[in-house]
């Protein structure tokens, strides 16, 4: 009678089986799809915040509008708009070379090709920014309409709305502030993932980090592609409707 061998498992072999899951898998979730699931929860989650942050916000800036139509409408002319379209349609290309940043990483693409895509969208980011802060936020600055640092009301050119043209350039500074600050953010997020592709760590099997980053990206544009019609644009339909 033969006694049979009991065969244990080495700790190689069990080394082995961990590695063979792709770079980027975390050992407390059972399976990348796990992981996967998990991180877009987590990124939606913090979107939604983000949403209510925003919503707030605009609700505000809805109310009072309506409340001071006029002076608004004033304060919106005073900006702009070629400024803020430039900066529309860059918004949008960063979007494009995004999502064509998270498509090379699926396709298996070089890691070339990947920075490539992600240094494309980190220059556009910082051509609105250089927009905004230099051209715009400049102009602003010299014609005196930043509330608070040097805003000058002129009764004698807007009557007795001029209170209320300065309410509105509250709102124009908060709201498109608080952007610019989620766009440099959104940089920031940028060169962490170019260290990352230029250390190889995306491919085919694991682009993550690129696909939850793209998201929060593509919020931010969603919120200028608000914000645009919003500040710039009341002027010009304001008087479409008869309103001087």
């Amino acid at each position: 009678m033969t006694t049979p061998i009991l065969i244990q498992e080495s700790p190689v072999a069990d080394l082995a089986a961990h590695t063979a899951h792709p770079a980027g898998f975390a050992h407390q979730f059972e399976d990348m799809d796990q992981q996967h699931a998990a991180g877009n929860l987590g990124m939606w989650v913090f979107l939604i915040t983000e949403i209510m942050f925003f919503g707030g916000l605009f609700a505000g800036y809805i109310i009072y509008r309506a409340l001071y139509l006029p002076a608004f409408e004033r304060g919106s002319r005073l900006l702009n708009v070629n400024l803020g379209a430039t900066n529309t349609v860059v918004l949008i290309a960063s979007s494009l070379t995004m999502a064509l940043a998270i498509h090379a990483a699926q396709a298996g693409k070089s890691k070339g090709t990947i920075i490539f895509y992600l240094v494309l969208t980190m220059i556009l980011g910082a051509t609105f920014l250089g927009v905004k802060f230099i051209f715009e936020w400049r102009r602003d600055y010299l014609e005196a309409l930043v509330p608070g640092i040097n805003f000058v009301v002129r009764p004698e050119e807007w009557g007795p709305m001029a209170s209320h043209v300065q309410m509105f350039f509250c709102f124009y500074f908060f709201m498109t502030g608080l952007h610019a600050l989620h766009m440099i953010v959104g940089i920031g997020i940028l060169t962490v993932l170019i260290i990352m592709a230029a250390r190889g760590r995306f491919s085919d099997e694991y682009y993550f980090p690129l696909e939850v980053s793209g998201l929060y990206w593509h919020f931010v544009d969603i919120v200028w592609i608000f914000l645009f019609p919003l500040l710039y644009l009341i002027g010009g339909t304001y008087a479409m409707k008869g309103g001087r």
